[in-house]
């Protein structure tokens, strides 16, 4: 289960991430987005757990707490949408 983790602390790494919903279960991957220029973090990113019911969990727990003052907002990820290429 993909999870979507928006309002993250700026100065998170991928490493804090994983071990904060490493407590509900597996964690398959953690990936914070970040600027493609300057490679500051956007304040968002991605989970993905093992299982669904570890997922569920993880956002039933994490979802509103707080982390370095800032309140998380977690819930499933939606399917990334096909982007189309207009580059020449």
């Amino acid at each position: 289960m993909k999870l979507y983790v928006g309002n993250l602390p700026y100065g998170l790494s991928e490493t804090e991430l994983t071990d904060l919903f490493t407590q509900y279960g597996s964690v398959v991957s953690a990936k914070i987005i970040s600027d493609r220029y300057t490679g500051q973090s956007k304040g968002f990113g991605f989970v993905e757990m093992s299982d669904r019911s570890e997922g569920h969990k993880a956002m039933e727990e994490l979802n509103g707490t707080s982390v370095s003052n800032r309140s998380l907002t977690v819930n499933e990820a939606r399917p990334q949408k096909k982007r189309s290429s207009n580059r020449w």
